[in-house]
């Protein structure tokens, strides 16, 4: 009988490391004043920090551009609060490298709202995040949590849990990035970005 016992005390004891291991603490890879840690494009007049946030906008010649962690990382949980702006707002979250995407905004492909969906160079949209327009706001702030571990990305939106997919060809390690779209007139902005690496 306490044999039975001290197993099923393991086995819980078990189950609350995995699920510890699982949700690290997250740390702010923006520290709200510029953008040391982060890799900017040359003559950089898309990427600016003002009130504790990031902001991308487009330029008069409206190319597009991606700034990346200087930090890679393996598997990880990225977090951050996120505002559309003017225009038709094209943006993403980039695992490990370019071809690995979480899409936020209108997709310039498909002309609809696409954040949350994975989007995959060669291969379009895999799948679609379920229940974004119930919980998504257009005009405010909202937050997204992208959960990458190995080649299986969970995200969810304000809270909620909109998209579980496998994905192939993943890198092992890579840095984060965040894109202004070419081709659109657009303004986005991020604050409280923040990184914890899954062990």
């Amino acid at each position: 009988m306490t044999t039975k016992i001290g197993l099923l005390a393991l086995f819980f004891i078990g189950c609350i490391s995995t699920s510890t291991a699982q949700e690290p603490k997250l740390k702010k890879v923006f520290n709200g004043k510029n953008l040391k840690g982060w890799t900017l494009p040359e003559n950089n007049i898309w990427w600016s920090v003002n009130d504790d946030m990031l902001m991308a906008k487009s330029g008069p010649e409206k190319k597009g551009n991606i700034i990346w962690t200087e930090k890679s990382y393996k598997d990880f949980i990225i977090e951050t609060d996120f505002k559309y702006g003017e225009g038709t707002v094209d943006t993403g979250i980039f695992l490990r490298n370019e071809d690995q995407q979480i899409q936020m905004g209108i997709s310039g492909s498909l002309k609809r709202d696409m954040t949350g969906s994975p989007y995959i160079p060669g291969k379009g949209y895999p799948v679609e995040a379920k229940g974004v327009a119930e919980v998504l706001k257009p005009k405010d702030w909202n937050t997204i949590k992208v959960k990458a571990v190995a080649n299986v990305y969970t995200v969810w939106i304000n809270g909620t849990e909109v998209l579980n997919f496998e994905s192939a060809d993943v890198p092992n390690e890579g840095p984060i990035g965040l894109q202004l779209h070419p081709g659109n007139e657009m303004e986005v902005s991020f604050r409280n970005i923040r990184v914890g690496e899954i062990k």
